[in-house]
């Protein structure tokens, strides 16, 4: 299967072209947040607040990078579990996020708000976070500084690999993964 290259952000008529299971190479701007920055917004939301970017077509990556050393833009720069978002994550779609980046299972509330807002979760690979750095040309904060690592970061990335894991139409590429295992064991 060939890559799909993907530039952000993201767009309705993309977003309807990508199915579970395409392998993507993403490239442009989006953010990182953590379960911390998600609460937070997630109150702002409540509040009535304007967040402090435009959500509207973004990708949110789950992750708290490491410290840059000498000579890099960032750190490690691994994917962590998404369902500790979960809790905010489907007002967060119904503001006009399109895309998410982590790893693992998530919760029917976000799928369901996917499939009614159309947006994708990405899959990036665990243990890849040097790799997946290396894609990261440009950062810098932007929100929550006191968070450190998990403060939110603009990013600009090349080539980001990532995974369709669970499309528009609420197809999910780990379902269907076991439903083939099954099938041949």
């Amino acid at each position: 299967m060939q890559k799909k290259h993907i530039f952000l952000p993201l767009t309705d008529k993309i977003i309807k072209e990508l199915k579970a299971g395409d392998e993507v190479l993403l490239s442009g701007v989006m953010y990182t947040a953590r379960d911390a920055a998600h609460k937070r917004l997630a109150a702002m939301i409540e509040k009535g607040e304007s967040l402090p970017f435009n959500i509207e077509g973004q990708t949110i990556y789950y992750v708290g990078p490491c410290p840059a050393p000498e000579g890099r833009v960032i750190g490690s720069a691994g994917p962590t579990t998404s369902g500790r978002m979960d809790a905010y994550t489907p007002a967060l779609i119904e503001k006009g996020l399109k895309g998410m980046i982590g790893k693992g299972i998530r919760d029917r509330k976000v799928v369901e708000a996917m499939k009614k807002y159309g947006a994708v979760y990405f899959g990036a690979v665990g243990g890849a976070a040097a790799l997946i750095s290396s894609c990261i040309v440009s950062q810098e904060v932007i929100a929550f500084e006191d968070l450190g690592t998990e403060a939110i970061r603009r990013i600009k990335v090349r080539d980001f690999p990532c995974y369709v894991i669970i499309d528009s139409y609420g197809n999910d590429r780990y379902e269907q993964g076991r439903k083939e295992y099954e099938i041949k064991g």
